[in-house]
């Protein structure tokens, strides 16, 4: 790979549409390191945003908003002595990566917290509303709420969900769709129920919250079907997602039976600083001493073992800012988040590409603090999120090539995904087809006694997880013509995925251009950090 070149002539850091010209290589995420490619003159590279500016008092703004709901009393108005409170938050999943302390949960909590005691309220769980994610450990617990909560409520008052405790759910009933709405009996139970949300993308908050945060499998299954991802024009668009409006009609049953005090946050995309910072970047406005950066982290990723990498990559928090914090009812509230989190996130762009380009990095919502991005996930990030992130209509246009870079290591976490394990070596082999694989397997995994107690006990995903990580990419799936993937260190994966392989960025594009012809448009997503297209 060569060097990075000093930067082009007129170019600007305002250009968050960018035309290649001949001007820098672009840095790719790769797993656990970079790649610096040259791309063909005439690439439209998509950088994100700016950050928007924090706000300057982070605690003004939370007291504000719990003084100033939307559509609700302030919350002191709602506490009364005797009462039950339950306050639900959302799990490590987000933000991506891990926040600087302290965590915003962190801060909202001990506002929170005071409150409910001066008030007189002394029944309060906080449940960690992981659905069927993880268990979070007891030391990601006490990092994300701080030490004072932590102190305060575990084990017994701070916990996570358990969405196959059949003494802990309750069904409150169905809706006009006949979808099933469960939720955690705490929490269903309660005068009160406070969510502490963040929103780090717009499918995150609203009704998702609690209706999916604190639900259990029969919920699930209403929306986190193939069908309902192939239905949803963008499910990072709520107005036009098929599960979203699922969401929506399940949300709306949970408010008729809970009274819920939403709070929810929008952080601005400051993923990185110090050492790092240079990834803010557009590649033409390097300073000498930001390619220096480059070159010398490269250089060490080269000859560190993957394991290591990834270890120095997860240790490394984001400074992530609160722009905005609002209180109150489930749907004004997240509505004026979503624009907030539109702001920040959405580019504008004028047409769709023939062929489209990005990094995969080292991190999803699903493997935080696991030994690795298994193959499952790295199909996830690439046809579930990536290509999901616009509005209007896709970036990638029908019948397109997606590229994507990453090794694809047939590598897996035993202990965080162990039915993925099965799903990759047994179900794949015999059929990538999403709507066989959930009418056949689905809840084979999701009753197997085993998966279930590693669920419960455990630190595991539930087993029918993987199914739902596979749906995620079906709509890509049907989109996409084909799937290349760059440098991955076997064969095996991408045939299992369906995808095919190359060597370097430069194979896979004369590929991709073999099915869209030489005057393809060629654009690539810049990541990090993440962004959206309003494509026009």
């Amino acid at each position: 790979m060569r060097a990075i070149r000093p930067r082009a002539k007129g170019a600007s850091a305002e250009h968050i549409v960018h035309i290649d010209t001949d001007s820098a290589p672009r840095i790719l995420f790769y797993g656990e390191n970079f790649l610096s490619e040259d791309l063909p003159i005439g690439t439209r590279v998509i950088y994100p945003r700016r950050p928007l500016a924090g706000l300057p008092n982070p605690k003004a703004a939370i007291r504000y908003a719990l003084n100033h709901p939307e559509e609700m009393e302030p919350l002191h108005a709602l506490l009364s002595p005797g009462m039950k409170v339950t306050i639900a938050i959302d799990d490590i999943s987000l933000p991506l990566p891990i926040m600087q302390k302290p965590d915003i949960r962190q801060t909202i909590l001990e506002i929170v917290c005071e409150l409910l005691a001066d008030s007189g309220v002394d029944d309060v769980h906080i449940i960690v509303a992981t659905s069927l994610h993880r268990r979070m450990t007891d030391s990601e617990i006490k990092r994300m709420v701080g030490d004072t909560v932590y102190n305060a409520f575990a084990p017994d008052r701070l916990y996570n969900h358990d969405a196959c405790d059949p003494e802990g759910m309750v069904t409150l009933g169905k809706t006009h769709h006949n979808e099933v709405v469960e939720t955690n009996r705490r929490a269903a139970d309660s005068d009160l129920v406070i969510y502490v949300n963040i929103n780090l993308v717009p499918m995150d908050g609203g009704h998702k919250s609690v209706g999916v945060g604190l639900c259990g499998y029969q919920s699930l299954k209403a929306h986190h079907t193939p069908k309902a991802i192939v239905d949803s024009n963008s499910f990072m668009d709520p107005k036009a997602s098929a599960l979203n409006h699922s969401v929506e009609r399940i949300g709306r049953v949970v408010d008729k039976h809970m009274k819920v005090f939403h709070i929810e946050t929008a952080l601005n995309n400051r993923m990185f600083d110090g050492p790092m910072s240079f990834l803010m970047k557009n590649e033409d406005e390097f300073t000498e001493m930001d390619r220096m950066k480059f070159e010398a982290i490269k250089w060490t990723l080269d000859r560190t073992p993957r394991a290591l990498r990834r270890e120095v990559f997860m240790r490394v928090p984001a400074p992530y800012e609160l722009i905005a914090c609002h209180a109150g009812a489930t749907e004004p509230v997240h509505e004026k988040i979503l624009a907030k989190c539109f702001q920040q996130y959405c580019v504008p762009v004028e047409g769709q590409a023939d062929i489209l380009i990005t990094g995969i990095p080292y991190i999803s919502p699903y493997n935080v603090n696991s030994k690795a991005l298994n193959p499952i996930l790295v199909q996830v990030m690439a046809l579930g999120y990536f290509f999901h992130m616009y509005r209007n209509r896709p970036l990638l246009r029908k019948d397109g090539v997606m590229i994507v870079t990453h090794p694809c290591t047939d590598a897996f976490d035993a202990q965080h995904h162990p039915s993925y394990i099965e799903f990759f070596n047994r179900l794949l082999p015999e059929t990538r087809d999403a709507y066989t694989l959930e009418q056949k397997y689905q809840d084979e995994f999701a009753y197997n006694p085993t998966y279930v107690e590693m669920y419960r006990r455990g630190n595991a995903y539930h087993g029918a997880h993987p199914f739902y990580m596979w749906y995620w990419g079906q709509k890509g799936r049907e989109h996409c013509s084909r799937v290349i993937v760059v440098g991955s260190d076997n064969a095996t994966t991408p045939e299992l995925l369906g995808w095919e392989r190359a060597s370097t960025l430069s194979e896979a594009i004369s590929m991709a251009r073999g099915t869209m012809g030489r005057s393809a448009q060629i654009t690539m997503l810049h990541h990090p950090p993440i962004l959206m297209t309003d494509v026009l």
